[in-house]
């Protein structure tokens, strides 16, 4: 038992070697219910509970925010879970895997939307985590200025890149310790702030209409699972082939879901008790919820706020790197995910020592990134659902091989249906995307300050034509690939 310990704790210190290449069968090991780990660790963050403050802002009642949280957040999730099997099924990472539906050099297309998606929300991140710590910081008396800032940054931008270089067996082990302290310290906080909740105030918040709740479960969708759906194979290509199916999907959906939705509701709570509380989440959305503790867990919450959020970093980075060398950087998988670190540093230093009033406009980039990714979700769903076999390994590193150089079909569905879904809906976060929302009118939904301006019912269009179009006109090129000898 001594040594078995001995060997996982070396290798857990050990860079990790493998890139975009297919897992050995002789590195293939675990269970499915250990995907339960990373994928709760990435989103047991308290801002979780900001969210509540962000879903009613959409008009709408407790209740009908409930309903919302449920579906948007469980249905994106199980998104991943299900795009989770292609990574049993091939052993390769995500963006290698789209190779298949997509061309070897196809493939460019999403690879380029996924690491710009990962690498921007990993530093949205650490941008959160270290203003949250100078704030709560500046509370205890303890100095909020640019020197708590510059250390935290150092801590959190070091947990973040060592687990990057690493590789898997760290960011494994790590996210369990993540989940463990930021779980319990989570049941605590909610513990210590739940007399802030006032039933009378939250039941009587007025219900919205339709269009506003399809807003708020399409933003919580793109907030949660399908921000995660390009990195979800990143994890179970470890797993053993002959694993479950049902447990690869049923481990990834609860590992990921499960804590959303229980911080969604007590936010829910929280924010709707208080309109004051609610305004500065939107202002301040971690700091604001250490306003309501005693001074002797401030330093407990920083712990839980940072860990959180750097639990969602860890494996940003790690599928930003993979991200970065699928789009054809010659260097080794490491050195990518350093180089993604060494971005996601630079971006955090801007923007808290010199540019504040980017944030919001950067996220407003990232949130129009979700269109082109539900796209690619669509057309990814499909192409699995359309396989009845294992990837052919060599073939997905070469376009002379089954797979192909450039599909067109997928290539020019992902740029229609995010044109599209572009069309259909708006950005409140960046001033530079108001020409957004352009197919509202022509199609008869009111403009852009119609009822059905902030549904966003683009995010929905982009992901069900993507799968349409796919799953029928895609269907006889993945048989045709299938016959190949």
């Amino acid at each position: 038992m001594a040594d078995r310990l001995e060997v996982q704790e070396t290798r857990a210190l050990s860079v990790e070697s493998n890139g975009l290449n297919v897992i050995a069968e002789a590195e293939r090991k675990g269970r499915p219910a250990q995907l339960f780990w990373p994928w709760f660790a990435a989103n047991v963050s308290v801002l979780g509970i900001s969210y509540g403050a962000f879903t009613l802002a959409f008009g709408i009642s407790f209740w009908q925010a409930v309903i919302a949280g449920l579906i948007g957040i469980v249905f994106s999730f199980l998104l991943c879970g299900l795009i989770a099997l292609a990574g049993k099924r091939g052993s390769a990472p995500t963006m290698v895997l789209s190779r298949a539906a997509f061309g070897v050099r196809g493939n460019k297309l999403p690879s380029l939307v996924s690491w710009l998606l990962t690498v921007g929300w990993e530093t949205v991140l650490t941008i959160l985590a270290t203003l949250a710590t100078a704030t709560v910081f500046e509370r205890l008396g303890w100095g909020g200025g640019d020197l708590t800032k510059l250390v935290a940054l150092i801590v959190v931008g070091v947990l973040i890149v060592a687990c990057g270089v690493l590789g898997f067996d760290l960011i494994m082990r790590a996210q369990t310790v993540i989940t463990v302290v930021t779980g319990v310290l989570t049941v605590v906080y909610i513990i210590l702030v739940a007399d802030q909740i006032h039933w009378s105030t939250v039941s009587a918040l007025p219900s919205g209409s339709a269009q506003q709740v399809i807003g708020a479960l399409v933003f919580l969708m793109t907030g949660f699972g399908l921000g995660w759906v390009n990195a979800a194979a990143d994890y179970s290509r470890y797993l053993p082939r002959r694993s479950s199916s049902a447990g690869v999907v049923g481990w990834t959906t609860f590992g990921g879901a499960v804590a959303p939705v229980v911080l969604l509701v007590f936010g829910l709570l929280l924010a709707g008790s208080s309109e004051d509380l609610s305004k500065a989440i939107a202002a301040d959305p971690i700091g604001a919820l250490a306003e309501a503790l005693p001074t002797w867990f401030l330093v407990p919450f920083v712990i839980v706020a940072v860990l959180g959020l750097v639990g969602g970093a860890v494996l940003d980075i790690y599928s930003s790197g993979l991200a970065l060398l699928s789009l054809g950087l010659p260097v080794p998988r490491y050195v990518a995910a350093f180089i993604d670190g060494l971005v996601m540093i630079a971006g955090t230093i801007y923007v808290v020592f010199y540019g504040g009033e980017f944030l919001a406009q950067f996220q407003g980039f990232l949130i129009t990134l979700g269109v082109p990714i539900a796209a690619w979700c669509g057309i990814m769903l499909a192409d699995i659902a359309t396989r009845r076999r294992d990837y052919t390994d060599d073939d997905l590193y070469t376009p002379i091989g089954r797979y192909g150089d450039i599909r067109w079909l997928p290539v020019l569905t992902m740029i229609v249906a995010t044109g599209i879904g572009w069309g259909l809906v708006t950005n409140t976060f960046a001033s530079w995307l108001t020409w957004q929302g352009y197919l509202l009118g022509p199609f008869g939904l009111g403009g852009k300050t119609g009822d059905w301006a902030f549904a966003n019912l683009g995010v929905l269009v982009a992901l069900v034509a993507g799968f349409v179009v796919q799953r029928f006109a895609g269907a006889a090129a993945v048989r045709q690939q299938e016959t190949i000898a």
